[in-house]
C-alpha cells in the first residue's frame, strides 16, 4: 500500500517536499491556510543562485536544485532565463576580490569567467562603463518569475502526481499521523510542517528554543523604457560580494569589508545589497534590505528604497525605469550559521524550515536528500 503524507505549507518548501515525495511513490495531500501562496515564495528575485552557495555540499544542492527547476519548466511550459550572472568591480578593492573568487571557483569547476569592461559593454549595454574595472561572469545561475513558478506548480503538480491540494484551510493541530484541518482531523503516514516564517503557529515551543529568527526585505519593480534592450543577465553591484557565504573564501573581502563600512555606512545597517533580475514580461526586480527580528514595522521606509536606487544607477543605465510595485518580504533565517532546520519532534511528523532566503535554491535539491534518508530510514532526527 502506498504510503500517504501531509504537507503544510504551499511556498517552494512545501512544493519541493511534496515533488520528492511524490517521485517516492507517496501520496501526497498540501494543505496552504491562504488561497494560493503569497509569502517569501513569490516576493523574490526569482534567482536560482548557486553562485551565493559555498563549495561542496551547499554548491551540489543548488546546481541540483537548478537542474530541477529546469525539468520542471520545461514539463509545465514555465518561463525561465539561463541567464547567468554578473558581478561587476567599479573599485580596485572589488576587483581583486573578482579575481580572487575567479582563481578559487576555477579550483571547484565553477563555470566562471573574469570580463573586461569592453566585453562588458558589448554585451550588456545596460550597464554603466563608467569607472567600471571589469566583472565576474558565472553560467550556473537562472532567472524564473516567482509569482508565476509557484502559482504554477501546484496544477502541474495535480496533474503529473495527482497531488490533492487544499486551499484556505488551516492546520491548528498535528499529532502522529493525524493533522487537525478546519476543525477536522485527517488521517495520514506522515507530517511534513513547511510554514516558512510563520514558525510559531505550529509547535511554538520547540521554535522558541530555536537559532532561528526572521528577516524582513525591501524590493521595487520597475518597467524599463519600450526602446530599453533587455539586460541579458542577473547583474550585481560590488555590495553584493560582502553578502554571500561562497564570496568570503576571498582574502581580500575583509579589506573591502573595511572600506564598505567606512565610505557606505547609509547601507551597512539594513545589510544592504543591490540587484536586478528581468523576468519575461521585461520587469525589472530591485534590491533589497535585510532587517531581522520577530517583529516588523509593516510599512516599509522609502529612504531605504531611495538608497537602493542610489546605488544602482552608479552601475545601470537606470534613467527611464517607471515604478510599477514595491513590497517586502519575510523569511525565517537561522541564527548559528545552520543552513536550515530539519527536525521530527513527534514519531512521523518533520519540520524543513530555515533557509533563509535560499530556498528558490535550495528547496528542491534540499528537500530530495532529506526525503530519501527519511523514507530509506537512514537517520533519526531529533
Amino acid at each position: 500500500m502506498r504510503k500517504k503524507a501531509i504537507v503544510v505549507g504551499a511556498g517552494i518548501v512545501g512544493l519541493a517536499v511534496t515533488r520528492a515525495l511524490s517521485e517516492q511513490g507517496v501520496d501526497v495531500t498540501v494543505i496552504e491556510r491562504s488561497e494560493k501562496a503569497v509569502g517569501a515564495s513569490i516576493r523574490n528575485f526569482g534567482m536560482v543562485w548557486p553562485i551565493g552557495q559555498p563549495s561542496g555540499k551547499m554548491y551540489n544542492r543548488a546546481v541540483r536544485s537548478r537542474d530541477i527547476w529546469k525539468e520542471l519548466a520545461d514539463q509545465a511550459g514555465i518561463w525561465y532565463d539561463p541567464c547567468g550572472s554578473m558581478h561587476l568591480a567599479y573599485h580596485a578593492d572589488e576587483w581583486q576580490v573578482l579575481q580572487e573568487l575567479k582563481f578559487l571557483f576555477s579550483q571547484e569547476n565553477r563555470p566562471t569567467f573574469l570580463w573586461s569592461a569592453d566585453m562588458i559593454a558589448d554585451r550588456f549595454p545596460t550597464i554603466q562603463t563608467k569607472g567600471l574595472k571589469g566583472g565576474l561572469f558565472s553560467k550556473d545561475e537562472l532567472i524564473v518569475d516567482p509569482r508565476k513558478a509557484i502559482h504554477a506548480l501546484p496544477d502541474f503538480f495535480s496533474e503529473q502526481y495527482h497531488i490533492k491540494f487544499l486551499w484556505k484551510s488551516t492546520v491548528t493541530d498535528l499529532k502522529t499521523n493525524s493533522v487537525k484541518v478546519n476543525g477536522q482531523w485527517m488521517d495520514t503516514d506522515m507530517v511534513w510542517v513547511c510554514s516558512g516564517a510563520d514558525f510559531e503557529t505550529l509547535f511554538p515551543d520547540l521554535f522558541s528554543m530555536l537559532a532561528i529568527t526572521k528577516c524582513k526585505l525591501q524590493m521595487m519593480r520597475f518597467m524599463p523604457a519600450s526602446a530599453t534592450p533587455r539586460i541579458g543577465t542577473a547583474v550585481c553591484g560590488g555590495l553584493s560580494l560582502a553578502h554571500y557565504q561562497s564570496f568570503k573564501a576571498a582574502s581580500s573581502l575583509k579589506e573591502l569589508h573595511q572600506r564598505f563600512e567606512s565610505e557606505m555606512k547609509p547601507y551597512i545597517a539594513p545589510a544592504m545589497h543591490v540587484m536586478v533580475s528581468q523576468n519575461q514580461l521585461g520587469e525589472l526586480t530591485i534590491g533589497d534590505s535585510h532587517e531581522y527580528g520577530h517583529s516588523f514595522d509593516p510599512f516599509d521606509q522609502s529612504s531605504i528604497n531611495q538608497l537602493i536606487l542610489d546605488y544602482l544607477a552608479t552601475f545601470m543605465h537606470c534613467e527611464n525605469w517607471k515604478l510599477v510595485e514595491t513590497w517586502n518580504g519575510i523569511y525565517a533565517k537561522m541564527t548559528d550559521n545552520s543552513t536550515e532546520i530539519f527536525l521530527s519532534p513527534e514519531k512521523d511528523v518533520f519540520i524543513l524550515n530555515g533557509l533563509g532566503g535560499a530556498g528558490m535554491t535550495l528547496s528542491f535539491g534540499l528537500a530530495e536528500q532529506v526525503v530519501a534518508k527519511v523514507l530509506e530510514n537512514e537517520i533519526i532526527i531529533k
